[in-house]
């Protein structure tokens, strides 16, 4: 005696092949996206208009003080974005009450970046020191800088600066 699965039995067993391992890696997925720091696509975009001629043109907006403007792009989550000469780019973290929370979040926001903008960017260990990490692209004469500073209210950031160098 043969058995012959039914066509219904054929058709589940080939859905719950399919549709298992799906759900399976939906909270895979869920989990890669909040490893993303929020602010992610937002650099992506800002690194990439600093690989062009006209920089950070098309985000610059309202004059400031100086030679800054503010930015009509600022990064989720970060504070005081803005524009200074057209070719640089910052932005600075929440605040902290400590220095040392401030170094911690220095750390993290730098693992963040390297996982957000991934190989082509590395840290240049020569130009970096105690409280200044220094970033780089691999291909383009593009930089970063995460430093740590005290603000007039005795609060301590972390300082993001984007800025294209000359060739």
């Amino acid at each position: 005696m043969t058995l012959t699965p039914s066509p219904s039995w054929s058709v589940r067993n080939v859905a719950s092949a399919l549709v298992i391992p799906a759900l399976v890696s939906i909270p895979l997925i869920v989990m890669a996206q909040e490893a993303i720091a929020p602010y992610c696509s937002d650099l992506k975009r800002v690194a990439d208009l600093a690989m062009t001629n006209e920089r950070f043109a098309s985000i610059s907006a309202k004059p400031r003080d100086g030679n800054f403007s503010e930015s009509n792009l600022a990064l989720t989550g970060w504070n005081d974005c803005s524009v200074y000469g057209g070719r640089i780019y910052t932005c600075d973290s929440h605040p902290t009450g400590t220095a040392q929370e401030a170094q911690q979040a220095q750390e993290k926001i730098f693992h963040d970046i390297q996982a957000c903008l991934g190989n082509s960017w590395a840290e240049a260990k020569d130009r970096s020191s105690l409280g200044f990490i220094v970033l780089h692209h691999a291909e383009q004469p593009v930089s970063m800088t995460l430093s740590r500073d005290e603000t007039d209210k005795k609060e301590y950031v972390v300082r993001l600066i984007l800025f294209g160098r000359s060739n």
